[in-house]
């Protein structure tokens, strides 16, 4: 759940020079929040860790992991820098890729801050549905749109649309992976009017793997690791 940091922008444009402080928003701060919240979620949807624990533990893990999500996306989108540049080849501005994706990711978060807090609560097949099912499949949406966008920001901020041997090429595509296993979740959790759920495998499966995808996305960009 980490775009890529921006190498070289095509427009003149300075990120602001946040100063050295406990809550600057830094890009460690971002990447470490992104795992922590990630790992919260492996683990809620680990094979097993249900039937051991108890629905309301893994529900603690996911209400937990979904406040770290948050605070690492807000980072990102601090750390986003203007929501617009100004067009070179034509009059007026552009939103920019990599703040939109950083945009429609923290928005997929706060929907899930809503379903994670609401399934804490809900005891009832309505409050399933609309409560939890639904801000967690708009979530799902807009991690889906963000994900993809982040391959604008990557080819954009680098002027190539894939390498192999850049890790952040690899950040976004983890990050996408993630996305669509974080979408599947959502359809597999889909509650029916009898309060059935679809498929638990698929959503629990579905959040394990989309969760590990977060994790590894991040920690490959992780500062301190080596990158080419």
């Amino acid at each position: 759940m980490s775009p890529p940091e921006r190498s070289a922008p095509r427009t003149p444009l300075r990120r602001r020079a946040w100063p050295t402080a406990p809550l600057a928003p830094t890009l460690p701060k971002q990447c470490w929040g992104f795992m922590v919240g990630s790992a919260l979620f492996a683990l809620g949807s680990a094979p097993g860790f249900g039937d051991l624990a108890g629905a309301d533990v893994v529900n603690l893990c996911y209400f937990v992991g979904a406040w770290f999500f948050t605070g690492a996306g807000l980072i990102q989108l601090v750390r986003s820098a203007s929501p617009v540049e100004l067009a070179a080849s034509m009059p007026g501005s552009a939103i920019r890729a990599e703040w939109l994706s950083a945009a429609t990711q923290t928005v997929g978060t706060l929907l899930f801050n809503i379903s994670t807090t609401s399934a804490l609560f809900a005891h009832t097949v309505a409050g399933e549905r609309h409560l939890v099912w639904s801000p967690d499949a708009g979530g799902s949406v807009a991690f889906l749109i963000s994900g993809a966008v982040a391959f604008a920001a990557y080819s954009r901020s680098t002027g190539h649309g894939l390498d192999f041997e850049d890790r952040r090429w690899w950040s976004v595509l983890m990050n996408w992976v993630g996305c669509v296993a974080f979408g599947v979740s959502a359809v597999g959790a889909f509650v029916n009017k009898d309060g059935v759920t679809a498929d638990a495998i698929a959503a629990n499966a579905g959040t394990f793997v989309g969760a590990l995808c977060f994790f590894v996305a991040s920690a490959i960009v992780l500062p301190g690791t080596r990158h080419r």
